[in-house]
């Protein structure tokens, strides 16, 4: 999954696209990881996974960042994803 994160907003929410990327603003500042944790802690929520199936797998340090879901439910997933694409078309 690729992202485009926004750390330091007032709450972490999908925000729709930037570009190709889906938008996530993060409540967490981007110090020490914090907003990295936020950001993996908010997919495992929404995506019904435990927080330890979800990784980091670029981006560390860089706003835009490549995720990686381990063993989620496929249907729940789509069902999320497609919600999330909904919300790209339609924000400004």
């Amino acid at each position: 999954m690729r992202i485009r994160a926004q750390p330091g907003a007032r709450q972490t929410e999908v925000n729709g696209l930037h570009g190709e990327l889906l938008k996530i603003r993060v409540r967490a500042r981007a110090i020490e990881g914090a907003a990295n944790e936020a950001l993996l802690e908010f997919l495992a929520d929404e995506l019904q996974v435990p927080r330890g199936r979800c990784e980091l797998v670029s981006g560390e340090k860089h706003r835009e960042k490549r995720i990686l879901v381990r063993e989620a439910p496929r249907a729940h997933c789509e069902s999320v994803l497609a919600r999330w694409a909904a919300q790209g078309r339609t924000s400004s």
